[in-house]
């Protein structure tokens, strides 16, 4: 599928658009959505969602990273990228619900397929409560392979170097089966998508006080 997006200058000033593969081809700054999700345990403690990417992604495939993400394509804004939600984990809230963390400029480079990519991104970070259990997602499997969740704390931890691992509890996606089962995961901070760790700390500590500020949550809504 064709897929343009609105590129800018490194001011963040709209240059124009270009197709997605050019726009990764050239390092070509674009726009980006990033949304996490975060409840509030029975135990009172905050608990961060998070997916593991489908091993069928020409990059990063099987890392976990953000619960939903997703390019804002040419023309939309970032009210108009919350169809993330929907179409990644079959779930999504009024934009209004979600809490902005702020603007994240990121630049990558790697390959995919064979072939090379510069990606710059302009990232806008919300975080959001939710309620619902993880095997009431409903995920696009050719994206997600599954959702998870641990305790912010001790993923910061973890980013922070002063753990080396650990288990968690969520729920993935099985070839032929409906629904979502299930499934435990050993977590150590080289499973996450490579970013700067400091992203990560920051985004848990945020995620940390949005659930322990409310004990409150999205559940079945969207």
């Amino acid at each position: 599928m064709t897929e343009y997006l609105d590129v800018y200058d490194e001011r963040g000033n709209r240059t124009g658009t270009a197709l997605r593969s050019e726009a990764h081809a050239l390092g070509l700054w674009h726009q980006t959505f990033h949304c996490w999700l975060v409840r509030r345990g029975e135990d009172g403690k905050a608990y961060v969602l998070f997916q593991r990417r489908s091993e069928r992604k020409d990059t990063n495939p099987g890392r976990c990273d953000i619960t939903v993400a997703g390019h804002l394509a040419a023309g939309e804004t970032v009210r108009d990228a919350v169809r993330e939600m929907e179409e990644e984990i079959g779930w999504s809230v009024p934009f209004e619900a979600l809490v902005p963390f702020g603007t994240v400029k990121e630049e990558n480079a790697g390959m995919a397929g064979g072939v090379r990519f510069i990606d710059r991104e302009i990232s806008h970070v919300f975080g959001c409560l939710v309620s619902r259990p993880l095997e009431e997602f409903r995920l696009q499997r050719e994206e997600v392979a599954g959702l998870y969740e641990a305790e912010a704390e001790r993923l910061i931890a973890l980013m922070e170097g002063k753990r080396a691992s650990m288990e968690v509890r969520g729920a993935e996606t099985a070839e032929g089966e409906e629904g979502l089962r299930p499934a435990t995961l050993t977590l150590t901070a080289d499973r996450f998508v490579p970013r700067d760790r400091g992203y990560y700390i920051r985004v848990f500590r945020f995620l940390r006080e949005l659930a322990l500020s409310d004990s409150g949550g999205f559940g079945s809504g969207g």
